[in-house]
């Protein structure tokens, strides 16, 4: 009788001790992937967009301050991916589809930024858009030339980016929304297509109202 009582105070014990190291990674029981418990993090942080210079596909130069005044959706991408940019890229222009005209340009610009600007150049990132039917103004794909700027924004954002050696990344991807004043206010799930774009459409709506 004594022994069975110890068996179930050491599995009490043991239960106890592993929810608690549980419920400490995974940010008390909201995150159940360390990418979830990222995404949680960086939606609560809010980081502001930092000082980059970006190089688009029509070869112009300008800082975040371009978008002054509108939303920004973003994607990061390499145009050397075979795999998951492709798909990003595709749902980025479902997303678009679904934004009202009114709203494409005036309120909200997409913008997908390439990591691997050493082959990313404008020429190649102007071939790349036509495959999305981007039109490189309300929706421009570019690149940050400089590695240090490059880095700070991946960094902020927390946008894992590994090279293999071979010229490819292992990477993760989403869809991020920064704000008309600089900062990221959401970072979607890139697969949840419907999804992003009645989030986006609550958001133009809503300061529409106000």
């Amino acid at each position: 009788m004594i022994k069975n009582r110890q068996t179930t105070i050491s599995c009490i014990v043991v239960l106890v001790f592993g929810l608690s190291l549980f419920y400490i990674g995974t940010d008390g029981f909201t995150a159940y992937t360390a990418e979830t418990a990222r995404v949680t993090k960086l939606i609560e942080n809010q980081p502001e967009f930092p000082d980059v210079t970006f190089e688009d596909s029509e070869g112009r130069k300008y800082s975040i301050d371009e978008f002054e005044g509108k939303y920004v959706f973003i994607t990061f991408i390499y145009t050397g991916c075979t795999t998951i940019c492709i798909k990003l890229e595709e749902n980025m222009a479902q997303v678009y589809n679904q934004i009202p005209d009114e709203y494409i340009g005036k309120d909200i610009v997409f913008l997908s930024i390439s990591f691997d600007p050493a082959r990313d150049d404008p020429a190649t990132l102007d071939k790349y858009k036509e495959l999305f039917k981007s039109d490189g103004e309300t929706w421009r794909m570019a690149r940050i030339p400089d590695k240090k700027e490059l880095d700070s924004l991946l960094g902020n954002f927390g946008v894992i980016v590994v090279p293999d050696g071979n010229g490819n990344f292992a990477h993760n991807s989403a869809f991020y929304l920064v704000n008309p004043q600089g900062t990221l206010v959401d970072v979607m799930d890139f697969s949840q297509v419907n999804e992003a774009a009645d989030k986006l459409m609550n958001t133009l709506e809503r300061d529409k109202g106000e």
